[in-house]
C-alpha cells in the first residue's frame, strides 16, 4: 500500500511540476507551423491537409502505420501461440500459419507502397503523393 501511494504521489509531482508551455494547446484557427500557406487545419488528432492530394497521402501513410502495425502484433502472437504449443502439432502448425500469413501480408504491404510511389511520383509526376 505504502509503494501505490509513493507512485502516486510522484507521478502527481511529475505532472504538477511540468511548465505550463506543456499543456498549452493550440486552437482550431491556429496555422500548423509547417503549412505556413495555410494548407493544413489543426485538428485534436493533429494538423490535417485541406488538399485532395495531401489528404490521401495522410490517409496512405496512415494506413499503412496500422497495417504494419497488425502485422506486427500477429507476427508476436504467432510466435508465443509457437512457444506454447507444447508439443501439440496442431497448434504448432496454426501458429507457423499465422507467422507466414502476417509475413507475407506485410511484404504486401511493402511492396504496395513501392508500387504506389514509382507510379504516382515516377510515372504520373504527382508532386505530393508519398513523403
Amino acid at each position: 500500500m505504502k509503494r501505490l501511494g509513493l507512485i502516486i504521489s510522484l507521478f502527481l509531482l511529475v505532472v504538477l511540476s511540468a511548465p505550463p508551455e506543456v499543456w498549452a494547446i493550440a486552437g482550431p484557427l491556429d496555422n500548423c507551423p509547417q503549412a505556413p500557406d495555410n494548407t493544413q487545419i489543426n485538428t485534436a488528432i493533429g494538423c490535417i491537409p485541406t488538399d485532395f492530394g495531401g489528404l490521401l497521402g495522410e490517409f496512405f501513410t496512415f494506413g499503412t502505420g496500422i497495417g504494419g502495425g497488425i502485422a506486427f502484433l500477429l507476427i508476436l502472437f504467432g510466435g508465443f501461440q509457437i512457444l506454447t504449443s507444447a508439443g501439440n502439432p496442431e497448434q504448432l502448425n496454426a501458429g507457423k500459419e499465422l507467422v507466414v500469413s502476417a509475413i507475407s501480408g506485410l511484404l504486401m504491404i511493402i511492396f504496395s507502397v513501392f508500387l504506389l510511389s514509382v507510379i504516382g511520383v515516377d510515372i504520373l509526376g504527382l508532386p505530393d503523393f508519398t513523403r
